[in-house]
């Protein structure tokens, strides 16, 4: 169907964790773009589409701290409670209002939104650090709970284009956070990457799988390392 030209094009992509949904939101993305660049007189000209990631909607620490559990939330930090929904679902209808409206739903002079992001080295986000201008068509917004129909999150998912489900078998998402933890800093060793994946991430996912809003595209994550790992060095 012929779309809207004043309206960006909104694609969610979620999967439980280690699914890999950032290594293919930035593969499409990238394709996206190259063909745009390809098929364009202006090869040099901007992007049309960008990757917004949901991490940037964390509860900041000072947040969880001030909860009734403390402990709890630290140590589930990432489970849907400690986002801000209602954040990202109002960006979310920012960005599928009109472009040339974009100053009316918080867009600064130039049209431009933006999107929070998240600063792994002080563990939490970044506000206004992700430009979205008005020359980006497409937005493919990723992250665990980018689908849900529960809550603020079903103002977001409704709000989507297409909404896209990574599907992967379980044990070898919980190798990849094995992996993941270790290397990041997230925990010190392989057994305490093992309890976050079993108590936290997983049990996420198993939430994001049983609270999905439909109709949602399914695909197949078939492990292809070479490829991961061409991607990774491309980014």
């Amino acid at each position: 169907p012929k779309h809207d030209t004043d309206r960006r094009y909104l694609v969610g992509l979620c999967g439980i964790p280690g699914s890999g949904k950032s290594i293919l939101a930035q593969a499409v993305v990238h394709a996206v773009n190259a063909l745009h660049h390809e098929s364009s007189q202006q090869q040099q000209g901007p992007d049309i589409a960008l990757v917004v990631g949901m991490d940037g909607w964390h509860l900041t620490r000072a947040q969880l701290e001030a909860m009734p559990d403390p402990k709890l939330a630290r140590d589930r930090r990432g489970s849907e409670w400690t986002f801000d929904a209602k954040g990202f679902a109002d960006f979310v209808e920012a960005l599928h209002a009109p472009i040339s409206a974009a100053s009316t739903v918080g867009g600064d002079e130039t049209g431009t939104l933006w999107a929070p992001s998240f600063s792994h080295s002080v563990k939490d986000p970044v506000e206004r650090d992700i430009p979205v201008p008005t020359t980006t068509k497409l937005v493919l917004i990723e992250g665990l709970y980018a689908n849900l129909n529960t809550g603020e999150w079903a103002r977001a998912s409704r709000t989507f284009h297409e909404r896209w489900l990574i599907q992967i078998d379980r044990a070898i998402a919980r190798q990849r956070l094995l992996v993941r933890h270790v290397q990041t800093g997230v925990a010190a060793d392989e057994a305490e990457a093992g309890w976050r994946a079993d108590h936290n991430d997983l049990p996420n996912g198993d939430y994001l799988l049983a609270h999905l809003q439909e109709p949602i595209l399914r695909l197949d994550s078939v492990a292809d390392e070479g490829w991961i790992l061409t991607q990774q060095q491309s980014q």
